[in-house]
């Protein structure tokens, strides 16, 4: 899947993107876990926290481009996007607990 992202993303970075973006990790692990346990409340509950753990994730897409033009190099924007990442991740977790949030 990376060989063929960045493959195609040589010629057309856009569709690159569109499926890097594909959640082909998170359906695989969905029907994985069904297998393992088939649960729709467990199925649930994992979709759903899927869904809030990619928001923190978001906004490395748009760091890690601004700090590019700006002309930083591409190493520590990408450093800074994941670390940004953490640091969001981390709120996630304590926004979670306090929405109540199976998280």
């Amino acid at each position: 899947m990376i060989a063929a992202i960045a493959e195609v993303g040589r010629r057309l970075p856009a569709t690159a993107a569109i499926i890097a973006s594909l959640p082909l990790v998170s359906v695989l692990g969905m029907i994985f876990l069904w297998f393992e346990r088939p649960d729709a409340e467990n199925m649930a509950v994992h979709a759903q926290a899927t869904f809030w753990y990619v928001l923190p994730s978001l906004p490395m897409f748009l760091a890690i481009p601004l700090m590019l033009r700006q002309g930083d190099n591409f190493w520590v924007a990408l450093a800074a996007g994941c670390i940004l990442t953490v640091v969001l991740y981390f709120a996630m977790i304590q926004l979670g607990r306090r929405l109540g949030l199976k998280l």
